[in-house]
């Protein structure tokens, strides 16, 4: 009886491993569109964790990784995952090279424009970071008197447009957008810059084991989305019912945590 069950046991084991592999496998290289391909493409930022981001061994982490994940297998979705700059990363969207954006996207109405988006599964706040020891405040942030950095292309990039530089308070050779996350925070602690400014959940994870500390939030109620084509209609769909399903389930508080998210960033 064990040595008939054993074999059995062994083959749905290796069933399970090969839905997963083809959950989490790794497209080529290339930004070539292929119209034969059965698998969607999942477009990440590696440097915005806790919510994508590489790991030791180079493989795609992070809450809205593992929240893929999940929803894929529960709707049948064969996905891979691709690393991109944040810069750019909705143009690859949009010119087919990746088919879903699933790493940490605000919901805008401008975006909402050109892309669609999930239901919200997320929603967070803008944050500031600045050296340690600094004499910066909010204050001297809110008032314009710090020379301030972010990344291009973010809402939060947006929002100092908005509400500092496109009212006059902050001068606009005292706003410093840069092209990646990593850069710009390096700028913060070489003293190129004052504050920096991104989305709060992000920041204090990735200011964690610099000489940098988090000096608090600006209330924008951003909602995070799942974003695909304004034509695929059908995988939009899936989406919605796989993050239904998720949400609900326990897996999704397992999630909130384990990488230790904060409602309240």
């Amino acid at each position: 009886m064990h040595k008939q069950i054993l074999p059995i046991a062994l083959l749905a084991i290796a069933v399970i491993a090969a839905v997963i592999a083809g959950c989490t496998g790794t497209p080529p290289d290339n930004d070539i569109p292929d119209p034969d391909r059965t698998y969607y493409i999942v477009g990440i930022d590696e440097f915005y964790p806790p919510h994508t981001y590489l790991d030791e061994k180079g493989k795609p982490a992070g809450f809205d990784v593992e929240s893929m994940i999940w929803i894929a297998q529960d709707q049948g979705l064969d996905i891979r995952f691709k690393t991109r700059e944040w810069k750019g990363i909705i143009s690859a969207l949009l010119d087919k090279k990746i088919d879903i954006l699933c790493s940490g996207l605000s919901i805008t109405p401008e975006r909402a424009e050109i892309i669609s988006f999930s239901d919200p599964y997320w929603a967070i706040n803008q944050g500031i970071a600045v050296k340690k020891d600094s004499p910066v405040t909010m204050e001297k942030v809110m008032s314009g008197s710090a020379v301030t950095g972010t990344l291009k292309e973010s809402t939060a990039a947006d929002w100092i447009k908005r509400y500092l530089v496109g009212i006059g308070v902050l001068k606009k050779d005292r706003f410093k957008p840069y092209d990646d996350f990593q850069s710009g925070l390096t700028a913060l602690e070489e003293g190129q810059i004052e504050a920096f400014i991104y989305d709060a959940p992000g920041l204090i994870e990735a200011i964690e084991d610099r000489n940098l500390e988090y000096l608090g939030s600006i209330k924008t109620g951003e909602k995070y989305g799942i974003a695909v084509r304004k034509e695929d209609k059908e995988l939009l769909e899936k989406l919605n019912t796989g993050l239904k399903h998720l949400t609900e389930s326990p897996k999704w508080a397992e999630l909130i945590a384990k990488y230790e998210l904060n409602e309240n960033n």
